[in-house]
């Protein structure tokens, strides 16, 4: 699969074979040929994603990961899946967009939640797959089908479900992506 990662912060260490792993898992799952698509992945800290996260998105502050579909495959309706992206070929992958990931929050997260940081890691690329191919948590409805998605992927590669925890529905299942995720 072809994975560009750009790396800014060495604490990163050598993100390649896990991002590919987890960006594969997630389009194999969803029935998509890996070697026919292509991500970049800025592997940053919390003062470069603040950046990011104020200039794209109006919210100045550090966040885990963000995410920029080169395409909108968004459903058409809420809970509805998403368009299928157009594959490319081997010689010449459809980007299908571009992920950043912060290193300080995703770390402490990791730490807070008792996860390994490679599973917290895993989960917060996969989830960023699915925005790349129009996944949403805006409405209860796009969330659940996004965590079910996210729960079934991660599961495929040995990691267990992040939303088990759970005490029962949420009242708005979008902020249950942004409690057991962070703010997205």
């Amino acid at each position: 699969m072809p994975v560009d990662v750009n790396t800014e912060d060495d604490r990163w260490g050598d993100l390649e074979p896990l991002a590919r792993r987890s960006c594969a898992a997630a389009l194999r799952y969803l029935g998509y040929d890996p070697a026919l698509f292509e991500i970049s992945i800025l592997a940053c800290n919390d003062a470069r994603i603040q950046t990011l996260n104020a200039q794209f998105r109006g919210k100045d502050r550090p966040t885990n990961v963000l995410s920029w579909p080169a395409w909108d495959l968004a459903g058409e309706s809420p809970g509805a899946a998403p368009a299928p992206p157009e594959p490319g070929t081997p010689d010449m992958p459809e980007a299908l967009g571009d992920l950043a990931l912060a290193w300080e929050t995703c770390e402490g997260e990791a730490r807070e939640q008792g996860k390994k940081l490679d599973d917290h890691v895993a989960h917060l690329m996969v989830h960023s797959v699915l925005h790349l191919l129009g996944y949403d948590h805006e409405h209860a409805a796009d969330a659940h089908l996004m965590e079910e998605t996210e729960a079934a992927i991660l599961a495929t590669m040995g990691i267990a479900d992040p939303y088990s925890s759970l005490d029962g529905p949420p009242d708005d299942a979008a902020d249950t992506v942004e409690t057991y995720i962070g703010k997205v």
